[in-house]
């Protein structure tokens, strides 16, 4: 190894030594980099979720009979459905939707047990409050299947000829449909991105405002020492912060780990990169550390929002699905919940593994080129 390599090396640990105790000797710093991922992570757990655990429902039976007396059998025995009233008529439909009463209101007609009796279809009406639509249409998928459910033993009990076809749902991935299953792998990628995006931003704003930039630039370091050094401290603290979200998801949540730990740290590093890199872009620009948090504020909005974590980038317009190519967080969402939940290889992950090392490379050059042309 040469001499000029060798003194470069030295030259760049000691930048990274610089920027780590800068952030660790701060009690402030510290606990933003250990508490707040933990509390989000549970958050996200426990509150950030689709499941409904108490749906309150209304009835109005006017059939009273005994099919319609086991299929209500079948709500109330979930202990998720809790009957809060039983109507009298369907005037009192809206009053009990109005006030929130009921999130839904089963309505079963008059004829509803001497229908089925006699094998013909019966009808069962589901009022629902639309106000809050997600959950609506969640309970509107619970009330369908204990339907499916009733609609497959009924004819089994009663003697007569069931459907030709019966269909029975299996969930790969994530057999009990639980949203945290889905939300913790994801989440991991956004918090790291925020805290890596943010160190690296204010690490050249905070030299430029403690007068200590000017210092820097008549030292021997050149400008790519000087990327280098910004980066490997805020990469390190990032997947520091991984390693404790995992902690949390594996022996909190006890969400099973199916892949490869190797596999999914090559995926976040190659993240982590893409993100320092538009953390420094930002750095370069930035004259102070308030701009320069303005700035990722403005960035990482977007990013969130387009990546696919909370709507399905199928279901945005044409125009921001192509957008969210140059997001780097959703690539890093895709492969954290594939190698979490599925077990994908890195042979798998190629297509979500190269458009970052492109974004990588790009806004690495990008803000290396802006710092150079700022120093000349």
């Amino acid at each position: 190894m040469s001499q000029p390599l060798v003194d470069s090396l030295w030259r760049i640990l000691a930048l990274v030594q610089k920027e780590l105790l800068a952030v660790l000797k701060d009690r402030k710093s510290r606990f933003s980099l250990m508490v707040p991922p933990i509390l989000q992570i549970l958050i996200f757990g426990y509150a950030a979720t689709y499941d409904l655990n108490y749906v309150p429902y209304a009835v109005l039976d006017q059939d009273r009979g005994a099919a319609s007396r086991e299929l209500l059998a079948q709500f109330d025995g979930t202990g998720i459905f809790q009957r809060v009233a039983n109507l009298d008529n369907a005037s009192e439909i809206g009053k009990t939707i109005d006030d929130q009463t009921a999130l839904v209101v089963i309505q079963i007609g008059q004829d509803f047990s001497r229908n089925l009796a006699l094998g013909r279809p019966a009808d069962v009406q589901l009022i629902a409050d639309g106000r809050n639509s997600n959950t609506a249409a969640i309970a509107s998928g619970y009330v369908a299947t204990i339907v499916d459910a009733f609609n497959a033993q009924w004819p089994a009990n009663h003697g007569q000829t069931g459907p030709p076809v019966a269909t029975a749902m299996r969930a790969w991935f994530n057999p009990e449909l639980e949203t945290r299953w889905h939300m913790i792998p994801s989440i991991i990628g956004t918090i790291v991105m925020m805290m890596t995006m943010n160190l690296s931003a204010m690490s050249v704003a905070r030299e430029r405002e403690n007068g200590t930039f000017d210092q820097l630039l008549v030292t021997p370091f050149r400008p790519a020492e000087i990327m280098i050094g910004k980066a490997v401290p805020a990469m390190f603290l990032g997947l520091t912060q991984s390693t404790m979200i995992l902690l949390v998801a594996q022996l909190w949540f006890r969400i099973p780990f199916q892949g490869s730990v190797l596999t999914l740290y090559a995926g976040l590093a190659l993240f982590l990169i893409a993100a320092v890199g538009v953390g420094l872009f930002v750095s370069s620009i930035a004259a102070t550390m308030q701009q320069a948090m303005i700035y990722i504020f403005v960035v990482i909005m977007p990013f969130a929002l387009l990546s696919g974590l909370t709507t399905p980038i199928d279901n945005m317009p044409l125009a921001f699905q192509y957008l969210t190519l140059i997001n780097p967080l959703r690539y890093a969402i895709i492969i954290a919940q594939r190698v979490y939940l599925e077990g994908a290889g890195i042979g798998l992950l190629i297509p979500d593994l190269w458009p970052m090392a492109i974004i990588a490379a790009v806004t690495l050059s990008a803000a290396t080129w802006m710092f150079r042309h700022k120093v000349a």
